[in-house]
Formats: structure tokens, sequence, C-alpha cells
């Protein structure tokens, strides 16, 4: 690789949300740093794009309150340092049966780890939000002032802007398309498909739904890692009732368990429409998509929104809908750990984010840059992140409650 061009500390491949903010941290921290995108930057055809994202810690698992709680921190410092604003702040409200599994997990962590909430019947449910929200007898809701909205574009451009005020380089469109040893120097050589190569002490690779295609290519290891299309879906709330869905109103961020897992935000970047959407999708090549929603999720979603919500929602179909992509592990945990082999300790990976990262962002960036900065952590255990816990169990992690992401078959064009 006589021919490779500019060095850098750390070359970061994959500028979406936790790319975007690896390089804010680690050219923040005075590495010479290189971001590269194979798109155009704030593009649609990943996990980062759109107008809102939940943030809530309201999770089964402690580990994941724990970074939620950092991030909600850190969202802020990078607000204050940019001027301008991406994370607004409301209540999350989960809600679901009253013995179901995963709800009673997220109740337990609430308590362990002091999360503020309170676990209203749905008597108090209907007093709290008015009559807006409707359970029924045998649910329970859980509601937490720690939540909020994240404005997903403008929050990967924020964090670009920010690298590139601490001397970060960009480049978009330059896929990467293979990442070699340096024998001689150490470090690697990380090729791209319009010619150039690049010479980094230290990789982070953060591609998203294309993490299995580059990680198989780049060592042959095959990562258990499923992209899935995602339909988002917006619906029209009925003349009169638009101003008490919104965070100006008091509603809240939200959550149901159950068979659908179905979220969804406040009336925000559409006025008069809500976010509502199922937690699942069709499996799928991240470069082939069908771009429309399966009838099922549908289907699932006017019934859940007719019970909940009542009149105060049009529940017909969705007036618009939009496209999104998750990487899903087999225990939708996260892969943040080194590639190992021959790379040793010099190229980092981070993916499987499974439809639930984009909130921990600033967290992960940070934890990113440390095992570049000194190969370990601070203040965060990363054991649950393994790659090597699919080779001694195929499902990865263990857990007693259900899992949460829908599985869709869409049909195909023939039928």
């Amino acid at each position: 690789m006589e021919n490779s061009g500019e060095q850098f500390d750390v070359i970061i491949i994959g500028a979406g949300i936790m790319g975007s903010s690896t390089a804010y941290e680690t050219s923040k921290r005075g590495h010479k740093t290189l971001l590269l995108e194979q798109f155009d930057f704030l593009h649609h055809r990943g996990s980062s794009h759109g107008e809102s994202r939940t943030l809530r810690a309201t999770y089964s698992e402690d580990y994941y309150s724990c970074m939620v709680i950092e991030s909600s921190h850190l969202w802020e410092e990078a607000e204050s340092e940019i001027g301008n604003k991406v994370y607004f702040k409301t209540p999350q409200f989960t809600m679901g049966l009253s013995d179901d599994k995963s709800l009673r997990a997220v109740i337990a962590s609430c308590r362990k780890n002091s999360i503020p909430h309170r676990v209203l019947d749905h008597r108090q449910v209907h007093e709290e939000f008015s009559g807006r929200i409707q359970l029924a007898e045998n649910w329970v809701g859980v509601l937490s002032d720690l939540g909020g909205v994240i404005k997903p574009t403008k929050a990967v451009s924020m964090f670009q802007t920010l690298a590139l005020k601490n001397g970060a380089v960009l480049r978009d469109n330059s896929e990467v398309f293979d990442i070699k040893k340096d024998d001689v120097r150490g470090g690697v050589f990380v090729c791209t498909r319009n010619g150039e190569s690049f010479w980094g002490r230290k990789c982070v690779v953060t591609v998203g739904a294309w993490m299995k295609k580059l990680v198989k290519t780049v060592t042959g290891l095959v990562l258990p890692i499923q992209p899935l299309e995602i339909c988002v879906c917006y619906w029209k709330i009925k003349q009169g009732h638009e101003e008490e869905f919104t965070i100006q109103g008091g509603f809240p961020t939200f959550a149901s368990y159950g068979e659908p897992y179905i979220y969804g935000t406040p009336s925000m970047e559409f006025p008069g429409l809500i976010k509502i959407l199922v937690h699942g999708g069709q499996q799928c090549e991240p470069d082939k998509r069908t771009w429309s929603p399966a009838p099922m999720i549908l289907d699932s979603l006017r019934q859940w929104i007719q019970e909940r919500f009542g009149d105060r929602v049009d529940s017909t179909g969705p007036v618009m809908t939009q496209s999104c992509l998750y990487s899903m592990t087999p225990d939708e945990d996260f892969v943040i750990d080194f590639l190992g082999g021959e790379f040793g300790k010099d190229v980092v990976v981070a993916g499987g984010f499974s439809g639930h990262g984009f909130k921990m962002a600033p967290v992960v960036g940070r934890v990113l840059a440390d095992l570049v900065d000194n190969g370990e952590a601070k203040g965060l255990k990363l054991k649950q992140f393994r790659l090597g816990r699919f080779e001694e169990k195929g499902d990865g992690n263990v857990k007693e409650f259900e899992d949460q992401v829908t599985l869709a078959d869409f049909p195909s064009p023939s039928d």
C-alpha cells in the first residue's frame, strides 16, 4: 500500500449517528479524525434519518437505563456547544398487561436504578391524561419524567458540524470496500471504491445495516446482524384534538408492550399528525427494500389506536409513511467490541443497535473513543456487547422476558 494517502489517528467508517458522535468525541480529544460515508451525508437510506426518535430510560435491562441517563446529559452538553436544540423533553409513558414480564422488568429496573416513576392503573391513567390514553382494566402504565424526542437528522448534522469544528475531515460518497492491516507500521489501511486509500492508527466501523456485509468481506466472519425494513407511520389527529397530542399539551412519548410492541412520539414534526409504529418489520438486504408497509402491521396498529386513543385519532390508516432500517442481533443487544483476529485492537466495530440505539449515541461515541484511546470503556461494562457471545451461544444473551421486535411477512409481488 505504498500509494496510501493521508494518515489519521482514527478513521471512522459510516457517518450515521454512531459514527458522527464518535468523530465528535475523537476530534474533541485531539485525535486527527477522518469520517467516511458511502452515500451523501444526511441520506435517508439507513437508520439515522427522519424527524423523531424516542429518549426513554424505561428498559428491562439495567445496563441500558444507565446508558440513557448518561446520554441525556451528553445530548444537552452537545447542544450547548452548537447552540441548536435536538433534544425536546417530555415524559415517557410505558403500558401493557399488568402481568407482562417485560413491563414488570421495566418497573424493577426503574426501582433498582432510582429512576423516578409512577405505576398507574387504568383509572389513574385516564385521570392523568384527561382521557387521551385509555387502558383496559387489566393494564397498567409506568410514567417517567425522563423522556423526550430527539431530532435525528438534525442530531447527526450537529455532531458532524462539531467534529468539523474540532478539525475532523469528513468525506461522503466514499464507500469502503476493504480494510487491511499494516504489517510494517501497525494500524490499518482503509480502501474506498473511488480509488483512495487512507492509513489510520485505529479504525472504527459503524456502518449500520451494512455491517454484516463489510465485516464478512474484510475478515470472512459472519456477524448475526440482520437488517429489517421498518415502516414509520403517521396518523391524523381528528379536528379539535390536535393540541392534546403535542409536547406543549403535556403528551408523552409512549411504548406499549405486547404482541406487537408499539411505540410513538407526540405530534411534533408534522402538525396534526402523530407517529405510531410497530417495533418490527421485514428482513431485507439494505440495498433491496420494498419501501412499503406490511398489511399485518397496519391491521395491528389500527386496532391499537382505536383501543388506546378512541375517537381522537383517525385509525382508518396512516396518511404518510417512511421507510427506515433496523440492524437486529438475535438478543436485541448491541455489538461493541474489537474486531480481533489479525486486527487485534486496531479495529473496533459497533452495530446491531436493534432499533433502540439512537438515544444512546452520545454514550456510544464516548465509549468508542475510550476504546480507541486506551482499550477499555470508562464506567461501562461491555460484557453484554461482546462479539464472542454468539459463538458461545447462538442467540447471545439470555433474557427472562419476551423479544420485542415483530417480524412481518410481506406478500411477494406475484400475490
